[in-house]
């Protein structure tokens, strides 16, 4: 390439923010928030783009339009080729600038930070120029198996070591603390978590779960309400809470009992605060929680009651995580106090086939720095004496937000501001692990306790068929395994949650220096996914949702599923006056709802707005997939239309909408996803048809409600037309409540209609 070659590949590195190229170097690609992914061409990895300006600064600037461009090759793509022959000087450079920087403007913000933290400053920084998830040293087993954790790269010259850690988290080189008065591992035979390892199947009833009808039970609970208690085994256990409880009672391990209270006393006020240490709510889903039951929560919102479940899921975690490695601790006291040969392997079996017990999946990246500051938080209380956190510094860099990088007149639903505040990115993966009085951030996968993911960032390491590199050991032995704001992922991209399960407790294809000899015997006989327990928590009830929890959570304990109903829908949330005309159409199969809907749309409904008297008609599609369908049958039939998607360019929305209210395009087709990521409020609107009922029911008087938005004495004219079948039997619920529903899934008419806002 010669000089002139590599002194461009270094401008062009120059020129990126030191952030872009920490993101570079990790992933090896654009960072999503960036990402423009092309409508036809689009790559599995690609998710809907983020919120990023105000409507107001709306500007066309040319006539070319995402869904139809081919794909470029972007900047960072091009650089990755020049990575590889970057001089090592040139890495060290960078980032002892980065270091110096860092020291000179954060050595007072981390002596007050870290405390009586005995993490050197060389170790931190050390610690920060790691790759993504850190390479293990050479003293890991599984560095030596050629295993490292993923998103690491290979050709990396010189490994990432921190020996110190390494060995400060190392379950098998660690021994129970004498100073915590004995032996503090769960053995009482009350203790929820002993109880469920030790839970013994016997092949028969593994072979008879796949034939076994499900058992199911009801009751009422007072503050989760109706609760569906279910199981494929042949035992049905269902339970009531007891009126008051006390920490001791749930058998929560030190210091849980003491941080527990201050952690969680900004939900705590009146007299609750004194006698229970739980919210109401908080104590019946903690209660499901520590009974290793699997468990589907679809009522969590971000406005409301988002933080209070964070918290209580978080204290199951580190309860269990706790327990877990104490178990393992006091077994190796055990057998080194021991002589060779005596006593039975079999009593020392405490741990899986690898070692990350727990996986979180969130959606972004602010979610996973509020579950790591929760961990922080529950290890150390009020002690004076701070815990150790390696790595903090990088964490908070990363996984933090910049105020100045959000808009500010960005005027938004409470909703909305409440889903996305912080950093919003939705690419991500790190490795905790716990020990000790001590947190290990970005360790490698299999060093770690937990694993914070999105499923975007889980996606790209587990690979799919045919690639090379690919990785989903880490998932072998997980034990629990917590869905956090499922509905968000419907938003993103279903297919990687339903990748993630497809890949969760398989028999790892190498050992990664595990002692077989401590491993449990129903991982060795591949039956982990029956002791796994599933927290599913998202705001809505919804078929995809439904499907992975029945289909996926086998828990020998049982499942529990909130299932109330809706009794008033987000119909009476219209303040338009407006004529609600609801059309039942028919399908003989779920598989066969596509095409009967499109046909029905195009045959009946469409003709009747053809007249160019029913323009300024906005078409609401939840489905990009039908989305592609209408935009291309429109364009077949040379219809007045324009089009706004997840993918479409800011220049190309604001000339969609602008055409739209000046009534220069008669249809609009706007898609779910946008609205989701953008809320912009469409003008001109007159009339409305819903091709399928929205995903989430406040969208559909949401969407209403812009008629408002031009409202110049049309209010006679104006329409909504909705589409609907009998498998939309939870969206109708939700949107016209669930009597009303009944009535019109049953009725032998086809057509309802309802109308707001009369005066």
């Amino acid at each position: 390439m010669g000089k002139r070659g590599s002194r461009s590949q270094s401008q062009l590195l120059g020129s990126l923010t030191k952030k872009q190229k920490k993101h570079l170097r990790d992933f090896g690609e654009e960072h999503p928030f960036y990402d423009r992914c092309g409508g036809a061409q689009r790559d599995p990895r690609c998710r809907p783009p983020l919120p990023e300006g105000s409507e107001s600064s709306d500007t066309s600037s040319s006539e070319s339009e995402a869904e139809s461009e081919p794909e470029q090759v972007s900047g960072y793509h091009r650089l990755l080729a020049t990575l590889k022959n970057v001089s090592k000087e040139e890495e060290e450079e960078e980032e002892e600038e980065e270091e110096e920087e860092d020291s000179a403007t954060d050595e007072t913000e981390m002596n007050l930070e870290d405390g009586d933290s005995d993490i050197s400053e060389e170790e931190e920084m050390a610690a920060e120029s790691a790759d993504m998830q850190g390479v293990p040293s050479p003293a890991d087993p599984e560095g030596k198996d050629g295993h490292g954790p993923p998103g690491t790269s290979e050709e990396s010259p010189e490994e990432f070591t921190d020996a110190k850690h390494e060995s400060l988290f190392s379950l098998e080189t660690n021994f129970l603390e004498e100073e915590s008065g004995g032996d503090s591992s769960p053995k009482a035979s009350q203790d929820p978590f002993v109880q469920h390892v030790n839970t013994k199947l016997k092949e028969k009833e593994i072979q008879a779960v796949a034939t076994n009808p499900r058992t199911t039970h009801q009751l009422k609970w007072p503050i989760l309400g109706q609760v569906v208690f279910s199981s494929k085994f042949q035992k049905l256990e269902t339970f009531k809470p007891p009126k008051d409880i006390d920490l001791k009672s749930v058998h929560l391990q030190k210091p849980l009992e003491s941080t527990w209270i201050k952690t969680n006393s900004q939900f705590l006020s009146g007299p609750q605060k004194s006698s229970s240490p739980f919210t109401p709510l908080q104590k019946e889903l903690f209660l499901i929680m520590n009974s290793y039951r699997d468990l589907f929560y679809p009522e969590r919102t971000a406005l409301k009651n988002g933080e209070e479940i964070r918290h209580v899921y978080c204290l199951h975690v580190i309860n269990h995580v706790l327990k877990a490695n104490a178990q393992v601790l006091a077994n190796n006291s055990r057998r080194r106090s021991q002589k060779l040969g005596v006593g039975d392997d079999d009593d020392f079996r405490d741990q899986g086939l690898t070692r990350p017990k727990v996986l979180i999946v969130v959606p972004f990246r602010e979610a996973a720095l509020r579950v790591v500051q929760l961990f922080i938080s529950l290890l150390e209380g009020d002690s004076k004496k701070k815990i150790i956190v390696s790595n903090k510094k990088r964490f908070n860099g990363e996984y933090g937000s910049d105020p100045e990088e959000r808009p500010p007149n960005l005027k938004r639903p409470e909703d909305y501001e409440a889903v996305f505040v912080g950093n919003i990115d939705d690419h991500f993966r790190i490795g905790v692990a716990i020990l000790q009085r001590s947190i290990r951030l970005y360790a490698p996968f299999y060093s770690s306790d937990i694993l914070i993911a999105s499923p975007l960032g889980l996606r790209t390491i587990i690979g799919g068929e045919g690639e090379k590199k690919r990785d989903f050991d880490f998932l072998s032995s997980v034990e629990l395994l917590i869905i956090d704001q499922a509905d968000i992922y419907l938003m993103q991209n279903w297919e990687h949650v339903l990748h993630l399960m497809n890949h969760m407790n398989l028999l790892p294809l190498d050992s990664h220096g595990v002692d077989f000899s401590r491993v449990r015997m129903w991982s060795l006989n591949n039956w982990s996914k029956y002791y796994r327990q599933t927290l599913l928590f998202g705001a809505l009830q919804d078929a995809q949702i439904n499907s992975v929890f029945n289909k996926y959570c086998v828990n020998v304990q049982g499942q529990v599923a909130v299932r109330n109903v809706p009794m008033t829908g987000s119909i009476s949330q219209v303040l338009v006056q407006l004529p609600h005309v609801f059309q039942r159409m028919e399908a003989e199969s779920l598989a066969s709802v596509i095409d009967a809907r499109f046909n029905f749309f195009v045959n009946k409904i469409l003709p009747q707005y053809r007249d160019a008297v029913m323009s300024h008609t906005l078409i609401y599609v939840p489905s990009y997939f039908d989305f592609v369908r209408l935009r291309n049958y429109f364009k077949k039939e040379e219809l007045n239309f324009t089009h706004i998607c997840e993918y479409t360019q800011k220049s190309g929305v604001s000339r969609a909408r602008h055409f739209f209210l000046q009534g220069e395009k008669q249809f609009l087709l706007l898609t779910e996803r946008f609205h989701f990521y953008k809320r912009y409020t469409i003008k001109g609107i007159r009339n409305l048809i819903f091709y399928e009922l929205p995903t989430y029911p406040h969208f559909y008087s949401e969407v209403c409600n812009m008629l408002r938005a031009t409202s110049s004495g049309e209010e006679a004219a104006w329409t909504c037309t909705v589409l609907y079948s009998k498998y939309d039997a939870q969206r109708l619920a939700a949107v016209v409540g669930v009597e009303r529903a009944a009535q019109m899934l049953q009725s032998k008419k086809n057509v309802h209609l309802f109308i707001t806002g009369e005066r």
